[in-house]
Formats: structure tokens, C-alpha cells, sequence
């Protein structure tokens, strides 16, 4: 069977990771979120230190660990804290204590390295099947209030007054954010995530008229880097995760100097 080759089973995991990044990275640029994407990244190594612990899926304990991190930034921030430093507190501590968590199971065979930089090649069927479905969790999140999650993000004052809650409208980000990085994890690891999410959405920012056009073209994006991130890692036997990371960043590049000499004509 066709799933049966481990290129096309990456190939499909990194075309899922994409689909489901590449939209939701549209509104981490737009709000500026950037920092908030790594917080709840790094927070995913304690899910998995949890998970292997438990004996459980380690999608499941990144997931959890993961919402519970953005969640509680979301409700905390305001209360004291400057954002960025409360961020950083939270994100550098939960990603030290997964880390030392990961040192403390002896009786566990880990692979540290392919969760902090991912490991694509190894993707399962069981694999695929999680990331396509938290791809399709994502989009149809995504989907269903993209119009209010816009609206909010905009303009918080006037979807107040359209009867839209902005802070509900975080949630359902915060949510679609963890369930990301959930499923990044085994493709790019929990280092590289924020970069899948971003720059894509700033590569095609110049270029884009719409709301939705730079959804849909920071989406071609990244499925792009994704296909030519792993050929390339294939090709010059380089870790997959950041050549995929690489190629998306030299897409930006390009991007970056086309608009540069599109303004100066």
C-alpha cells in the first residue's frame, strides 16, 4: 500500500502539519502572539515527560499540558505581569521542568532530541491519523468563527458591540493553538513549531489583499516548505525538521526582497 512507504507517510504528516498551522499562524501575526505560541510549545515537553510517565499517548499529554499552559496565560495575563515577561516565566519553566521530568524516567527508552526538533521519518499510520485529524479539528475551528475571530481581532471594541466576546474568541484560538502544537510535535518538535506557524503567514503578508487570500497562500506556503524541507533533508541527509524550518525562512527571504523591489517601482 502506498501508506506503507515512510516518505509518503511524511510527506502526508507535514502537508497535515501545514494545513493546520499555516491558517491559525495568520492570527498569531496578526495579534502578535508569537511569544504565546512558544510558551505553549515549550509547555508540550512536560505532556510528554507526563505521558511517558503514565503510560500514555504522548499526544494526548501534550495536548492536555499544552492547553492547560496557553489557557492559563490567557486568564493570568492582565493581573500584574507585563505579557512577555510573564510568558517567558511560564514558558521557560514549564519546558526546564519537562526536561528534568524526561531525566527521571529511567525505565523509558526516549529519544529526546526528536521532540524537541521532531522526527518526521518515523511518522505511524497512527501518526498520520492523529495529525490529519487535529488538522481537521483545527480548520473546521478555524472556519466556523473565522468571521468573529477576525472581527475580535481587528477590533475588540466593535465586536463587542457586534454581541462578539473577544475573550471567547481567545479561548477558541488558545484552544486551536494547543491542538497545533499537539500535532507539530512529530514533525518540526516543540522548538520549531512557533517557526511553522509564523513564517508563512509573514512570508506572504506583503501579498495579500484579503484575510483570506493570506490564509490560503501562507497555507500553499507551508505545505510547499514542508515538501521541499524534507526532499532537501533526504537529499543532504540533514535533520528534517529544521530544513523544513530553513526552507520556509529562505521563502521568506525571497518574499522579502520581491516586495522590497515591488515598492521601489
Amino acid at each position: 500500500m502506498i501508506l506503507d512507504d515512510f516518505m509518503t507517510r511524511a510527506a502526508l504528516a507535514g502537508i497535515g502539519t501545514a494545513l493546520a498551522a499555516a491558517p491559525l499562524g495568520c492570527f498569531v501575526v496578526w495579534r502578535r502572539m508569537a511569544y504565546f505560541g512558544d510558551a505553549t510549545a515549550h509547555a508540550a515537553i512536560l505532556g510528554v515527560a507526563l505521558s511517558l510517565a503514565m503510560s500514555l499517548p504522548v499526544f494526548a499529554g501534550a495536548l492536555v499540558v499544552a492547553l492547560v499552559m496557553a489557557t492559563a496565560v490567557t486568564l493570568i495575563s492582565g493581573r500584574g505581569y507585563a505579557m512577555d515577561t510573564l510568558l517567558g516565566v511560564m514558558a521557560h519553566s514549564a519546558l526546564a521542568f519537562g526536561l528534568v521530568g524526561v531525566s527521571f524516567l529511567g525505565g523509558v527508552r526516549i529519544d529526546l532530541m526528536a521532540y524537541l526538533f521532531g522526527d518526521i521519518l518515523s511518522v505511524s499510520r497512527a501518526d498520520l491519523a492523529v495529525i490529519w485529524g487535529g488538522a481537521a479539528l483545527v480548520l473546521g475551528l478555524i472556519g466556523w468563527r473565522w468571521s468573529a475571530l477576525l472581527t475580535s481581532t481587528l477590533n475588540p471594541d466593535l465586536a463587542r458591540a457586534a454581541g462578539i466576546d473577544p475573550k471567547r474568541e481567545q479561548l477558541v484560538l488558545t484552544l486551536a493553538l494547543a491542538v497545533v502544537v499537539a500535532v507539530a510535535i512529530k514533525v518540526v518538535g516543540v522548538l520549531l513549531i512557533t517557526a511553522l506557524l509564523i513564517i508563512p503567514a509573514a512570508t506572504v503578508r506583503p501579498f495579500a489583499t484579503t484575510p483570506e487570500r493570506m490564509g490560503a497562500l501562507a497555507a500553499l506556503v507551508a505545505m510547499a516548505s514542508a515538501w521541499a524541507g524534507l526532499r532537501a533533508s533526504y537529499a543532504l541527509d540533514t535533520p528534517t525538521g529544521p530544513t523544513i524550518v530553513c526552507v520556509a525562512a529562505l521563502l521568506f527571504g525571497l518574499s522579502t526582497v520581491a516586495s522590497g523591489l515591488q515598492r521601489a517601482r
